[in-house]
């Protein structure tokens, strides 16, 4: 992502809360894009009025498969770090209780979360 004097190139918001959507919908420069790659569990506010006349590009979707062999070389080179992404920890008896907090992300503070034995 670049960032210019009025703006990023590029936001994304990847955490699926209101108040990360309105900060991309603040720092995109005119012309830019936002990346809308979080889940959403609820709606959140699109600012037109104020995107429209700046040319704001959104995409969104769900997860692109395609790419998963790039993530997973980039995780074994090292560069990527992902017990740096994981918020919580659940026994695989703990399952609703998973659920629970997921369903809550943005109060509990979950991004990304581990099931096992």
């Amino acid at each position: 992502m670049s960032e210019t004097k009025h703006g990023v190139d590029v936001a994304m918001e990847a955490v699926g809360i209101s108040s990360t959507w309105d900060i991309c919908q603040k720092i995109v420069r005119s012309g830019g894009n936002i990346a809308n790659i979080g889940v959403h569990g609820q709606k959140v506010d699109l600012q037109l009025q104020d995107m429209w006349i700046r040319d704001i590009t959104i995409s969104m979707g769900l997860v692109n498969t395609n790419t998963t062999s790039m993530l997973l070389k980039t995780v074994e080179s090292g560069k990527l770090e992902p017990k740096k992404l994981i918020s919580h920890r659940f026994k695989l008896n703990e399952i609703e209780k998973a659920y629970t907090v997921f369903e809550n992300a943005a109060k509990e503070k979950s991004f990304k979360m581990i099931l096992s034995n």
